[in-house]
């Protein structure tokens, strides 16, 4: 299913839940550029009154001063709600790409590295966070103000004007040029962040692998020829906007050495830049008010073209198809009789490879069957199918009489129970291992759940027992299969699923393992994989896979 909604959608319902923010935000805006235009006009009058040698009212000092405290507070004031909006609109993009994960299918994260899914959450959030906080909203703000001086300018002096308004569109044409070249070099770094990102996990994953291979130095200099990717682009981006800073401030002064040439030269020239000692005063202060608002939109443009690196991704994440989402009203019929069923199934991962064909298993209530075959032959996916991560091409694959992809998220834990090869820690306590943070699940199941596979005792006898963190457990690699165990069963499933779950383990350990599986088992539909025969499959059914 196709997601309707991109960024824009994303970015609009979240200021409209925030209109009192988005609100006050332009408020503010507006009322800082309208008075700062004001403090020069009145240094003009006080300035020509001076020179003419005339009495100044101390209401035109303290409207100056005062005028100037109040813009400063404005300007302020600005800068905070601008920094607020750009968090509320950074949190509405985090919620929404949160939602968005969850309705991915499992293809989505097979296909992808954990790497470059993490940088869409932090990297790419992170600069369209500034896209708004040191972006387009500044940018904004910055253009209405260049907008409004332009006005009192060309109104106290249209020479000085008109001179204006013919070097604005060389400097458009410099800062489109910029824009296009500093775009490049952000769209570069962004892919070489992501590629360090990625690199970095998968190394620490197969730190083992990587040592008894030797391949240290690889895998370092791959590091490095990363780094460097994304130091070149940095490079060639912060060398775009140094340049073009000093530009900027060069055609400041070269503007108002114009108009002063000119105002001085006499003649037709004197009339047309004809302006009093106060008003030249105030248009040098509106000149480096115009320029100023000028060079920071050049820092701007920097920050909004490395952000749109990261909309076009984030853009393209909320793009992605989502799997269909089961209905919550869907029932389980709890007397379906085969428990799973598995009809004229054909799968595969891709068009090219079809790795189950023509698929037949039934397994009744309370039957426990195991799945032996070579490796490749599917065993794993059939899991994967059952737990309904993958449609198949053909068939059905039926779960207590329903499609195993209309079965709703709340209700698998309630159905299956899955243990793995390998245990997969979680951040939290040794409880929370066991529930995984499941509300549903209380202290008395967790504890029920531990003693079924043997680890009561040894949990209590730790510092602070079932709420030890977890990190601090010194588990050995067999207990943790029993917490494993223990975590399918918390929830009190019908079906248990479980995938070579005695690979890496000992003899003695495996022995332990298998007598708490043993108990675990009694009253269950079990459907388990296994390389090899034991006592523990003995009294099961085999299925071989590659024969169907």
């Amino acid at each position: 299913m196709k997601y309707k909604n991109g960024l824009r959608q994303v970015l609009q319902k979240t200021i409209l839940r925030y209109k009192g923010t988005t609100l006050l935000t332009a408020v503010l805006i507006a009322l800082a550029v309208v008075v700062a235009l004001f403090p020069p006009l009145i240094l003009e009058r006080i300035v020509n009154n001076l020179s003419a040698q005339q009495m100044i009212s101390l209401t035109l000092p303290i409207a100056y001063f005062g005028l100037l405290a109040l813009s400063g507070l404005l300007e302020s004031g600005q800068n905070v709600m601008i920094t607020v909006f750009g968090q509320k609109m950074t949190h509405g993009l985090r919620s929404e790409l949160c939602a968005k994960l969850r309705r991915l299918p499992a293809a989505y994260f097979t296909q992808y590295e954990p790497g470059k899914i993490t940088s869409r959450f932090v990297n790419d959030v992170d600069v369209v966070d500034s896209l708004f906080t040191n972006g387009i909203v500044s940018m904004a703000a910055d253009a209405f103000k260049v907008l409004s001086i332009l006005s009192v300018i060309f109104y106290k002096s249209k020479g000085l004007g008109i001179l204006i308004l013919l070097i604005t569109p060389l400097l458009f044409a410099m800062t489109r040029l910029f824009q296009k070249k500093m775009l490049k070099a952000q769209l570069a770094n962004r892919v070489a962040v992501s590629k360090v990102n990625n690199h970095v996990p998968e190394t620490i994953r197969n730190i083992r692998t990587i040592h008894t291979l030797f391949r240290q130095k690889y895998m370092e200099q791959k590091y490095d020829d990363y780094i460097e990717e994304s130091y070149r682009a940095t490079n060639q981006s912060n060398l775009y906007d140094s340049i073009y800073s000093p530009i900027v401030t060069f055609v400041s002064s070269c503007v108002i050495a114009l108009m002063m040439i000119f105002a001085a030269s006499g003649g037709r020239m004197q009339q047309f830049f004809g302006i009093s000692i106060g008003t030249a005063v105030a248009i040098i202060a509106y000149v480096g008010k115009v320029f100023g608002p000028l060079e920071s939109i050049g820092m701007e443009i920097q920050n909004i073209q490395s952000a749109v690196a990261g909309v076009k991704r984030i853009n393209e994440f909320l793009q992605e198809t989502e799997r269909v989402m089961p209905e919550g009203g869907k029932s389980i019929c709890a007397n379906a009789n085969p428990t799973i069923c598995c009809e004229h199934v054909d799968f595969g991962y891709d068009d090219k490879t079809a790795v189950l064909q023509d698929l037949c298993l039934s397994v009744q209530a309370g039957e426990a069957v195991t799945l032996v075959g070579r490796t490749g032959a599917g065993k794993s996916t059939v899991f994967r199918l059952l737990l309904g991560l993958y449609y198949p091409q053909k068939g059905r694959v039926l779960v207590e009489g329903i499609d195993a992809t209309q079965i709703p998220d709340a209700n698998k834990r309630k159905l299956f129970g899955y243990v793995e090869q390998s245990f997969h820690l979680v951040s939290g306590t040794v409880a929370e291992q066991i529930s995984l943070f499941d509300a549903s699940i209380n202290r008395q199941q967790v504890e029920t759940a531990a003693k079924l596979v043997g680890l009561h005792e040894n949990i209590l006898e730790l510092e602070q027992g079932y709420d030890t963190p977890a990190e601090k457990a010194s588990f050995s690699q067999g207990q943790f299969q029993l917490l494993s165990i223990a975590r399918a069963v918390a929830a009190e499933p019908k079906i248990l699923l479980l995938d070579e779950i005695t690979a890496n383990l000992d003899s003695e350990t495996e022995r332990r393992v298998l007598e708490a599986l043993e108990r675990a088992c009694k009253g269950r539909t079990v459907l388990s994989i296994s390389h090899r025969l034991h006592e523990h499959t003995h009294n099961q059914r085999l299925v071989k896979i590659d024969e169907q």
